[in-house]
């Protein structure tokens, strides 16, 4: 058993490893389309509406990975956290944009469209409401992720008070927050739009007007992507530079830091591995974002890759062999049902992303992809 333990506990890391991987390529996608967003809400207004302003994604995806590269080189995870408030900041904005437009909308209408049953069937079939449906579980799962990262968050808390009790109360709020925001914006987002509700409501162009509060709310997305790509890749970069520096100790191109003096700073170590290594990274998440850029149905496949393993089964695990919770207990059989069904969730967002990702396929011509 105890073999069985470590081993599954190997996977889950390589799991967490694997899902920090896509999300570099998911928000990779997301930051291209709201960047094409500005240029093409401006476009429109520009034309009063007559031309359609379609582009390639391609080169903001580019723009977004030379970025990325540059951002990349910051050192240490705990060196991040003015990047994390900027993030949070972008984060309420936008939301809050999405939020206000969606509320608007739905007094220009007069009404609530949609219906309790969801998207009606004559819009889409109903096989195609079934895999959406499965698929919007992923997307859900994905909007939680953070758990992938939790724990290297705790690990740069200053203590006292314990780190234990900060992340607690900190993961309280912050999840109380976020799912607040959550359930206003998909709501009054599907009140505003009903069966044409898109995919992503600051960027499906269900909104045109007013077009420069389009262009904050997306341009704040972008600011919040970057600083969020970088808040994921860090576990891994460390990851890898650091099982790198075990196995080859004597590589100077591995552990030397070579200081390049910044005046009225302090000198920059420049490490030529963690250059090289961490450029390859972003190229090779930006090149795949190319090669498989559908925003809804990858970010459903990653939320569900990740969420039974690292957001249930492993805080599970811990939990009972922390508090040495007795099998076959009340106690115990609660959160192996927990487990259970939400393997069962993971299994059924998995199928519907891959079958979302499937049918974009059938119409998808590697790098051409324009909105």
């Amino acid at each position: 058993m105890e073999a069985v333990r470590a081993n599954l506990v190997k996977i889950c890391g390589w799991v967490q490893y694997l899902n920090l991987f896509g999300v570099a390529i998911g928000y990779t996608i997301a930051s291209s389309i709201s960047m094409m967003a500005i240029k093409r809400s401006n476009c429109f207004h520009a034309s009063r509406g007559k031309n359609p302003c379609h582009m390639n994604s391609n080169p903001y995806m580019i723009g977004f990975g030379i970025a990325e590269i540059i951002f990349s080189q910051i050192p240490d995870f705990d060196q991040l956290w003015w990047l994390s408030i900027v993030a949070a900041v972008m984060s309420f904005t936008y939301s809050t944009i999405g939020l206000g437009l969606g509320i608007a909308k739905v007094a220009e209408n007069g009404k609530i469209r949609g219906s309790l049953t969801g998207i009606s069937v004559g819009t889409v079939t109903q096989t195609q409401k079934i895999w959406r449906s499965f698929q919007a579980l992923g997307d859900m799962a994905f909007a939680y992720s953070y758990s992938l990262i939790l724990i290297e968050i705790q690990d740069t808390l200053k203590a006292p008070p314990s780190e234990s009790k900060t992340m607690s109360k900190a993961t309280l709020l912050s999840v109380g927050v976020t799912t607040l925001f959550y359930m206003l914006c998909g709501c009054m987002g599907y009140a505003a739009f009903g069966d044409l509700s898109p995919g992503n409501l600051l960027t499906g162009f269900g909104f045109y007007n007013p077009f420069w509060l389009l262009d904050i709310a997306n341009a704040a997305i972008v600011i919040h992507l970057v600083g969020a790509y970088q808040v994921y890749c860090q576990p891994l970069f460390a990851f890898i530079e650091k099982s790198a520096a075990k196995r080859f100790p004597d590589s100077e191109f591995i552990t030397k830091d070579i200081k390049i003096p910044i005046p009225g700073f302090r000198p920059y170590n420049l490490n030529l591995f963690r250059l090289v290594w961490r450029t390859i990274f972003v190229m090779l998440t930006t090149l795949i974002s190319m090669l498989l850029p559908f925003f809804n149905d990858i970010v459903g496949l990653l939320g569900a890759i990740g969420f039974w393993p690292l957001t249930v089964y492993f805080p599970v695990e811990m939990y009972i062999s922390q508090n040495k919770i007795a099998k076959w207990s009340t106690r115990w059989l609660c959160l192996q049902i927990l487990s259970i069904a939400c393997l069962s969730i993971t299994i059924a967002a998995a199928a519907g992303s891959i079958a979302g990702v499937i049918l974009d396929l059938k119409s998808y011509k590697p790098f051409s992809t324009a909105y």
